[in-house]
């Protein structure tokens, strides 16, 4: 048995108001538990009379998980909305008030519900205010879907649209650092209010964690959690809503398109055969999902020697052309190999916000985008 499980386990004998415990209430939210034993979870109450009702339980818990082998300390914090004060926090093992995104620092806490199971829905929604939504993804990891989205959405608000950013990618977050996020999101009431970079609206989980910190989650928490930030978030308006997946073809590529409206796809892809393979196996599952693709995108096509100028075609070159062509989708645009994206990733400054022809290659992608009406 794992430690989640033992946890979960104990958690399942301690009795609630009402009937029942911890676990079958369904109260137990974002359970985590660190490598050097450090266990943190939020328990999640309908209202503040039972979160204040719960207090003997968040107790009892404390003291159970304290006494399991391998624990070192016990972080637990009990949310309900009540609007301006949006959590009510009860920690101990030295935590600190640090474990609540926004609390003693003079922002309000947001009311963080995230990592619960998904919620009842009648097919996907809009979300107010927000025209459109695109979805960026390929069918394997490392094409550069993160860096895309980053430098594609500063490159659509440098042209002057109106740009939201989701970091779905929920196991690997990085939309933070490729930003330079480092302050969490508030809250207003029962709503998370989304941080700002480089003329963006952006939300993500790792806003809601430490650097470094997995997310040990099974698929109905991680739908629910994307969910969530679709919904809970306060994105107010904009032209466009650009969703970073992670790579495949799973549950948070099928739980987006079922639960939103979405307008389409990007499919990125560096020119290799092994790369294609798996851009093929994307944009079928957003076929078979009813989720027009928009065209592809060619990332790392070629690279330019700072010293001499000469081109080299790293991956092969051609390829995502000659694969949109076969398949009647537009050919978006090509995007060189620079280290320029590299670095400005690493200290979030992304290359589309400076000049240069990289931040060209950006601002061409995006006015295809926005002369087809899609960005």
């Amino acid at each position: 048995m794992t430690t989640q499980d033992r946890i979960m386990e104990s958690l399942a004998t301690v009795p609630v108001p009402g009937g029942g415990n911890l676990v079958s209430a369904d109260l137990v939210r974002a359970l985590q538990v660190s490598g050097d034993g450090v266990v943190r979870f939020v328990i999640e109450a309908s209202d503040p009379q039972l979160a204040r009702a719960l207090e003997p339980a968040r107790a009892q818990a404390e003291a159970l998980l304290k006494a399991l082998p391998g624990v070192t300390s016990v972080q637990i914090v009990t949310t309900a909305p009540a609007g301006r004060t949006a959590a009510v926090a009860a920690q101990s093992g030295g935590a600190g008030s640090g474990a609540v995104p926004g609390a003693g620092s003079g922002a309000p806490a947001p009311n963080l519900r995230i990592g619960r199971h998904p919620t009842p829905q009648a097919g996907p929604l809009a979300i107010p205010g927000v025209d459109r939504i695109i979805a960026i993804g390929s069918g394997k990891g490392g094409v550069g879907k993160s860096t895309l989205t980053t430098n594609l959405a500063v490159a659509l608000a440098r042209a002057g649209r109106r740009v939201g950013v989701l970091d779905a990618d929920i196991y690997g977050p990085s939309q933070p650092r490729m930003l330079g996020v480092t302050a969490r999101p508030t809250s207003a009431g029962d709503r998370i209010q989304p941080v700002r970079a480089h003329g963006l609206a952006m939300m993500s989980l790792g806003l809601m964690m430490k650097e470094g910190e997995a997310v040990v989650w099974r698929g109905p928490m991680l739908m629910g959690a994307l969910q969530q930030m679709l919904n809970q978030v306060d994105w107010g308006d904009l032209d466009v809503l650009l969703v970073d997946l992670p790579p495949g073809t799973g549950d948070v590529q099928l739980s987006l398109c079922q639960k939103a409206q979405v307008t389409g796809a990007i499919i990125v892809s560096t020119p290799q055969d092994v790369a294609l393979i798996d851009a093929r196996r994307a944009i079928d599952m957003f076929d078979k999902l009813r989720t027009p693709v928009l065209g592809l995108v060619e990332n790392m096509s070629v690279y330019v020697c700072r010293n001499c100028g000469h081109e080299e075609h790293l991956f092969g070159h051609g390829g995502v052309a000659a694969e949109a062509q076969a398949r009647g989708l537009p050919f978006l645009g090509e995007i060189p190999l620079d280290l320029s994206v590299r670095t400005g990733g690493d200290e979030g400054r992304p290359v589309a916000a400076t000049g240069g022809p990289v931040a060209d290659a950006y601002a061409r992608l995006a006015e295809r985008l926005v002369a087809g009406g899609m960005g």
